[in-house]
Order: structure tokens, then sequence, then C-alpha cells
């Protein structure tokens, strides 16, 4: 396997772009395997690194059908569903709590801590 070609941040040739600036073109990435990487030097620890696909071989999106979307509302509905209240929180629920808000404090105790 050859080695990816390694260019600086910001520096890549036109013809590269990462997932998102595919996505922002209605493109993904289509099976191809990665093309090339961006490297961001930082001062302690590793470069960040960001991995580069070749424009001209992606692919268009794929159009969200009417079972993906109701695939999707159902995911987010259980995100936002209080496992202990079952009520919808309107928010999606922080893994942190693990709860809605209104169970994770309840009235009557002071800054979380039960009486």
């Amino acid at each position: 396997m050859a080695a990816l070609p390694v260019f600086r941040w910001h520096l890549a040739p036109d013809g590269y772009a990462t997932r998102r600036q595919l996505r922002a073109r209605n493109l993904r990435p289509g099976g191809q395997d990665v093309a090339a990487q961006l490297e961001r030097p930082r001062r302690r620890r590793g470069p960040l690194v960001a991995y580069l696909y070749r424009v001209d071989l992606a692919k268009p999106v794929r159009p969200m059908t009417p079972a993906r979307w109701a695939a999707l509302a159902k995911a987010n509905a259980a995100r936002r569903t209080c496992p202990a209240c079952r009520r919808d929180a309107g928010y999606v629920i922080p893994t942190s709590l693990g709860t809605c808000a209104p169970c994770a404090f309840p009235e009557g105790s002071r800054d979380g801590i039960a009486a």
C-alpha cells in the first residue's frame, strides 16, 4: 500500500475535499479510499489530521426516503424521552444526566441532592 500524500493545513490542491466539504456540495465519498490527508501542527501534541477524498470520484448524496425520515424521527423521539417519567422532555436528554432535568433535580432538593 502506498503512503498517502500529506499536505499542510489550508494548502491542499484543488480536487480534494473532506467529508464535510463534500457534504456541503451534496456529495459523498461513495466507497473510495482516503486519497490524502491534511496535517495541522500543534505545540504539545501530535498534529490534527483531516482525511481528504477526491471530488471527481465522489457520488451524489442518496435522497432520504419516507422510511428513512420515519426512522430518523423515531430515533430523535427516543433521545428526547425520559426513561424515568416517560415524558417527551422537548430537548435531547444529556447522557451525563440520563434523565430529564425535573427527574434529575427534583423540586424540594437543593443543588440536586435529595433531602
